[in-house]
């Protein structure tokens, strides 16, 4: 049996990058012959197996035919006759299309090589505008590779701005393009991602809530908040930029299909973001704040974890936003968990009837509130 490393692993191997996974073509062989040899097939759509001892995933040579629209109109065809070259060809980059034999000799008949070292990120034949997917892909790319100074090719650009202007975007799922965003969010450059869907018309139809604040994504620049935050402040910011309000943004994720979990965070952030205007400078409007954060919410660890995560969050946000806060705004974050917890505790509050003590709680948190506010201006200098 021959077998050959391809396409991310050559990739990220050649880059220096760390490599997570490794996937293998295989040449010459069936799946009958493949399960003799005690691999166990996994493929749904075309033959993928995996390896008995490393669980690496090796999949037959193949080819493909388009036979509907959107990137699963394909029909495979797998054989022990088809070639590595025409197996590459099938693929959408040139870096991509690259494979490495066990004894770490090169294959390269594309010009894969070539586009690393030049930093181009280039379709490696028309098949390319086939699957919409790519469009995507190749944005992620993008942004992923940025430490790299990696760029689109004009020719592959040209293509995917047709590819976006024929409408065939629209078959891509709500999953596809999230798990996409997903990646391109947790990427080095997720600013990338953006412009390069926004220069090929690809960000509206696929994002349309985004594409009204393209430049949202910069906010996410040097940020080390893990990705659930990452993604809810990528969409609180296109909120903010946009002067939505929480309700707005809830319906505009949904619409894209968004995890509950993300949806919650970056509710809670647009709220929480009152803070940065001038009016929200105030008891109310800070009292506002922190209890969307849940500062209030501080009895079990998990909702002690999902503050702090908030409150990171926030700091991050207003220091791209508003820096003159950042300082003020962190005491008053780190402060308002135990202002609170010993304002709901006290004897006096809990002694009212139900009917009162929400109205008569409210009052005193705004009290607390203000007396902080008055000892520790939030701004600089004030």
């Amino acid at each position: 049996m021959r077998a050959l490393k391809v396409g991310g692993a050559v990739r990220d191997a050649l880059l220096g990058r760390p490599i997570h996974e490794r996937d293998w073509v295989v040449l010459g062989e069936t799946p009958e012959t493949m399960e003799a040899q005690g691999y166990r097939p996994v493929g749904r759509e075309f033959p993928v197996f995996l390896h008995p001892l490393t669980g690496e995933e090796y999949a037959l040579a193949r080819t493909e035919r388009k036979t509907a629209r959107g990137h699963q109109g394909f029909e495979f065809f797998a054989s022990p006759e088809i070639t590595l070259e025409e197996d590459l060809i099938r693929r959408d980059l040139t870096i991509n299309a690259m494979a490495q034999d066990e004894q770490g000799v090169l294959v390269d008949p594309y010009g894969g090589l070539a586009d690393l070292h030049g930093r181009w990120l280039r379709h490696v034949s028309p098949a390319f505008q086939e699957d919409p997917l790519r469009v995507l892909r190749v944005a992620r790319f993008a942004a992923e590779l940025a430490p790299f100074g990696f760029r689109i090719a004009p020719e592959t650009e040209a293509l995917m701005a047709a590819m976006a202007a024929s409408g065939e975007l629209a078959s891509l799922s709500s999953e596809r393009r999230w798990r996409e965003l997903t990646r391109a969010v947790a990427a080095p450059g997720p600013a990338r991602f953006f412009a390069s869907l926004q220069r090929c018309g690809a960000l509206a139809p696929c994002f349309p809530f985004l594409a009204e604040a393209p430049e949202a994504g910069a906010i996410l620049a040097g940020l080390a908040v893990p990705l659930p935050l990452r993604g809810a402040l990528l969409w609180a910011e296109a909120a903010r930029r946009q002067g939505v309000d929480d309700r707005s943004l809830l319906a505009a994720l949904k619409a894209q299909g968004a995890p509950k979990r993300v949806i919650q965070l970056a509710q809670a952030l647009v709220r929480a973001s009152v803070v940065f205007s001038a009016k929200g400078r105030t008891a109310d409007a800070l009292l506002a704040a922190v209890l969307a954060l849940g500062a209030q919410r501080q009895g079990a660890e998990l909702e002690r974890e999902q503050y702090a995560q908030l409150a990171t969050a926030l700091l991050a946000w207003a220091h791209g936003v508003c820096s003159e806060l950042t300082a003020g705004l962190g005491a008053l974050l780190d402060a308002a968990p135990a202002l609170l917890r010993e304002l709901d505790a006290s004897a006096a509050l809990q002694s009212l009837p139900p009917s009162e003590r929400g109205p008569a709680l409210a009052a005193a948190r705004r009290r607390v509130l203000q007396g902080w506010l008055d000892a520790h201006p939030l701004e600089e200098g004030a």
